[in-house]
């Protein structure tokens, strides 16, 4: 190998892997939650759940590895030709086509590998991870209870505690729980109850979990027992100690995908050699085998696209070939998500279908290349470039405006307001961050796409829904995405100053690094307010938008956020209240059981059954109708209930039950599609009803500490800009990506953690901007200035 080739094959390996990481990276996102919850909540080692995040890797790298390629082509190539390398090549008679053969090498090596991983790795990939996924569920313990939330999780029985002592043996407060196994399914020694749930309460438990067996057993403290029988009559048992066990119930295997999990030898034989297959399940393998072989191949094809528009840019610099990256891996996935819907709806046959993009790419490469040493090769890019630069000149007027400020220079030589060298910080990163969030929303909108294109496709969603959706997505990922952007932006920006020797000019002037900063730090401030501002007065609504529409393209019912399927709320006065159904139209409770607990002893002091419930407006009040109500003394275990006040063929009101029919209809909401004042209101009532609402108080911390890691991910960022030194962008870009990895592990740990209320929300949400920004102080504290 020639040294040229040996140099470009050596800068092309390094922005390639930094280009395909930060892919996949961004990918990676989408299973990140998933994952973290795996790791909190799975009852298995560390160990497996980081297999599972390696099985994840093969998946990805396919759809990763070609964009790589392409970035580092586009980033090896545009730096050369603005270094003038390019221009030295041909004035020295080596052609402009030289470079084309170690690029062709190194886009082979590329096919090899995500042709290893597409062919075989992937669908084995996709089997093993099922295969752990579904071992760890089936040891998890799913019996995880938690304090004032009703506990639907065990067959036939409903749980509900006020406090709780995680632990080996957890220590249960104030229990109730309810046995409401339909008559059909009762044992036969319990064949004379009514319809009612058996009750059962206890002041205090004891739970030992069995994981191995999934199950909890309760050692119940002065419990007691209330049952109705076919007859109406009311039985009350105690004892000071009683015992429980409760079965939970195990989660479903999550189910395969048949065409994607077989190895590609089998899949041959079924797309080909196997008669009868139904057409849809044809068009499935037949498509899923190609698009293995298609989209490894596209590693070399967008490398010979990439190659002579990297040689032709001369004037515009890596930042235009991470626009370019973008650009035509957008156009690629499009044009290859547009030839399979084709396909399945019959008018292309699969195999023609999903290698037309590449012989696209192949022809536009080839013709590109063709041109390559002909006369008349220009700088489009630059060109175009430098055209904008030119509307963007000042005017005469704009001219004679600054010869008015001229006089008044001495205001600039103030050291609190801004100065030249901070117009020129800023703008640089102001100008990598808008590129660098451009880049991250449009490729995650990319792989959006393509994973929503079978629901697309199958749902016969319109093209103006999907691109709706894209459209209200957008708020979401500009809010996710701006910090690790902050992040990116500081290190690139400062890692360009640093390569030019212009931070040493800067010393060398007396200005000290920490100056250097300010504008930077200001900008962090601006833009973690400007977040808060963002979540607060529009992602939400967007979020609500993109919820409904995603719904929609994936052949859901239209979301209803009301749940009148709730049957188990607990009410304002220490009430319980029990419905079969619940008519919103009629604000009605059908079926409707009220149990009345008193809060000393906590047993039940009365209990209404009624066939119907109807909130009447004119007398603001329910209006109870065919049932009875029973009195109980709470201070007296085992003691016959009173007479009960029978209203069978009438109906009765009760003063003291105080809760609406609004009170029944809380809206359910995810906490995203609420601001932090919506979210704060809706916590306070679902507290009330006895909801679970510990990740809602995670999220609400979340809405003001999310925002301030712009600021934060700004003060982390500095120390090591100054360390790429002379490397440049791609080592900022490589830090960058380190740091977000950290980051985002960080944070969904905690976030994890929280939720299952092993920390409190407030630790949960701010104790990933404390580790970070104590870690940022102490390096900024530690430059050298």
């Amino acid at each position: 190998m020639r040294l040229i080739s040996r140099v470009i094959f050596r800068e092309l390996l390094v922005s390639s892997i930094l280009g395909a990481s930060m892919f996949t990276f961004i990918v990676f996102l989408q299973r990140a939650r998933t994952l973290f919850e795996f790791l909190v909540r799975t009852s298995g080692s560390p160990v497996e759940v980081a297999y599972l995040f390696l099985l994840v890797l093969p998946q990805v790298i396919p759809l990763t590895i070609p964009l790589g390629v392409l970035v580092g082509t586009l980033l090896t190539l545009s730096r050369m030709s603005t270094d003038g390398e390019i221009t030295a090549m041909r004035a020295g008679g080596v052609p402009g086509w030289r470079v084309l053969p170690p690029i062709a090498g190194y886009g082979f090596l590329a096919l090899l590998v995500a042709a290893g991983c597409s062919v075989w790795l992937k669908p084995w990939s996709l089997r093993e991870f099922d295969r752990v996924e579904n071992i760890l569920a089936s040891h998890e313990l799913t019996a995880d209870i938690q304090p004032r939330v009703w506990e639907e999780q065990f067959p036939n029985m409903i749980l509900w505690v006020a406090d709780l002592q995680p632990g080996p043996v957890s220590r249960i407060r104030r229990m109730f729980m309810a046995d409401v196994t339909p008559p059909e399914e009762r044992k036969p020694g319990s064949t004379d109850r009514g319809e009612s749930p058996r009750i059962t309460v206890a002041t205090d438990a004891l739970g030992i979990t069995d994981p191995k067996h999934n199950r909890i057993q309760l050692d119940m403290h002065n419990c007691e027992t209330y049952e109705m029988d076919k007859d109406n009559n009311y039985h009350i048992s105690g004892a000071p100690l009683c015992a429980q066990g409760l079965q939970a119930q195990k989660k479903e295997e999550h189910p395969s995908r048949p065409s994607g999990q077989m190895d590609t030898g089998p899949l041959y034989r079924a797309s080909y050699r196997t008669p009868g297959l139904d057409r849809a399940e044809l068009l499935d393998d037949r498509q899923e085998l190609h698009w293995r072989f298609a989209i490894p191949l596209a590693c070399i094809l967008l490398a010979l696209c990439g190659a002579p528009l990297g040689i032709t840019t001369r004037r515009a610099g890596k930042s235009m070939a991470v626009i370019l990256t973008v650009v035509i891996g957008l156009a690629y996935w499009i044009g290859l998500g547009a030839c399979i819907n084709l396909a399945r709806q019959g008018t292309l046959k699969p195999e023609v279908a999903v290698w037309i993009p590449d012989a696209v790419f192949a022809l536009l490469g080839l013709m590109m290349i063709a041109r390559l040493e002909k006369p008349g090769d220009h700088d489009i890019i630059g060109n175009f470039l430098s055209y904008v630069r030119l509307l963007g000149r000042p005017q005469p007027r704009g001219v004679r405006v600054l010869d008015r400020i001229g006089p008044r220079a001495w205001a600039m030589r103030m050291p609190l307001l801004p100065q030249i060298v901070d117009t020129y910080v800023l703008a640089s990163f102001i100008f990598y961050w808008v590129l660098l969030i451009t880049s991250f929303v449009l490729i995650f909108h990319v792989f959006t796409f393509f994973e929503l294109l079978s629901d697309i496709i199958k749902n016969h969603q319109p093209m103006e829904r999907v691109l709706t959706y894209h459209f209200f997505l957008t708020p979401r990922l500009i809010y996710d995405f701006t910090p690790v952007s902050v992040l990116a932006a500081v290190l690139v920006a400062f890692g360009v100053l640093s390569k030019h020797n212009e931070i040493t000019a800067f010393k060398a002037c007396g200005i000290s690094v920490y100056r250097l900063c300010v504008p930077v730090l200001a900008a962090g401030v601006v833009l973690s307010g400007s977040l808060f501002a963002f979540d607060h007065y529009w992602v939400p609504d967007a979020d609500r938008r993109q919820d409904a529409l995603r719904n929609q393209i994936k052949g859901k019912a239209p979301q209803t956020y009301l749940r009148p399927d709730r049957k188990w709320i607990y009410g304002t006065q220490d009430r319980i209240y029990y419905y079969k159904y619940y008519d919103s139209k009629e604000n009605a409770m059908m079926g409707v059981n009220v149990y009345e607990i008193d809060p000393r002893y906590f047993r039940l002091k009365a209990y209404i059954t009624a066939e119907r419930a109807r909130w009447e407006p004119a007398i603001n009040a329910w209006e109870f109708q065919n049932g009875r109500r029973w009195d109980m003394d709470p201070s007296c275990a085992d003691c016959t209930p009173d007479k009960p006040d029978n209203f069978a063929g009438s109906t009765r009101t009760f003063k003291e039950i105080e809760e609406t029919p609004s009170y029944f209809m809380h809206e359910v909401r995810q906490s995203q599609q609420m601001n932090f004042e919506e979210l704060e209101k809706y916590i306070a009532e679902l507290q009330q009803s006895g909801f679970d609402t510990i990740p809602l108080q995670v999220k609400l911390n979340q809405k003001f500490s999310k925002p301030l890691f712009a600021l934060i991910m700004a003060i982390v960022s500095i120390p090591f800009a100054f360390v790429a030194g002379n490397r440049g962008a791609m080592a900022g870009v490589g830090m960058s990506l380190g740091i977000a990895i950290a980051y985002w592990s960080v944070s969904q740990l905690f976030e994890q953690v929280g939720n299952l209320n092993q920390l409190p929300p407030r630790i949960a949400a701010w104790g990933p901007d404390v580790i970070f920004a104590l870690a940022g102080l102490y390096f900024l504290a530690r430059m050298r200035t």
